[in-house]
């Protein structure tokens, strides 16, 4: 993942220089926070579709062994994965048009960040659940079911990042 401040590691000599220009260095800041969050909303997704795939593969095996009585739950939580996935990809754009007219405190941004850095975290715990399900049908049905309630939690948890932004606004 990368930090907005990454950003200035990889600057080239043209933006070293435009920063000395009276309001261009705000904007490149702005510019760095933005693409910093779209990475990070892709990583979140990207991580989330690989995730997806382990569902699709347990899936093929209950079918094939005959064990349908899953399938539907499996489906469900599926389901709510691409919701989720579209819910990061489609979000708000973190650290955009709110720079151009009011000043933000720095802190607060970077506790957004930090926010983000913990959405990270939880996304590779919710993936790495997915990921683990069980194969055999009996152990199933509870592993499932925390899997709908970390799902649920993250989706709580994308709530409050959105109403952090929105707070900025």
């Amino acid at each position: 993942m990368i930090e907005p401040a990454d950003h200035t590691k990889k600057r080239n000599w043209v933006e070293t220089i435009l920063r000395y220009v009276p309001g261009f260095r705000g904007y490149l800041e702005k510019e760095y926070r933005r693409e910093s969050d779209n990475l990070q909303r892709e990583w979140l997704a990207g991580r989330l579709e690989r995730a997806k795939r382990a569902i699709d593969n347990l899936m093929g095996l209950l079918a094939e062994g005959g064990h349908v009585d899953q399938l539907a739950k499996l489906d469900q939580v599926r389901s709510r994965i691409d919701h989720l996935i579209a819910r990061v990809r489609g979000a708000m754009e973190g650290y955009s048009g709110f720079f151009d007219l009011v000043k933000i405190d720095e802190t607060v941004l970077d506790r957004v960040y930090e926010y983000d850095v913990s959405l990270a975290e939880k996304v590779e715990e919710l993936a790495t659940a997915i990921e683990r399900l069980p194969k055999c049908p009996s152990d199933l049905s509870c592993a499932i079911d925390e899997v709908v309630a970390s799902l649920e939690e993250f989706h709580r948890l994308w709530d409050a990042r959105e109403e952090i932004l929105a707070g900025l606004r």
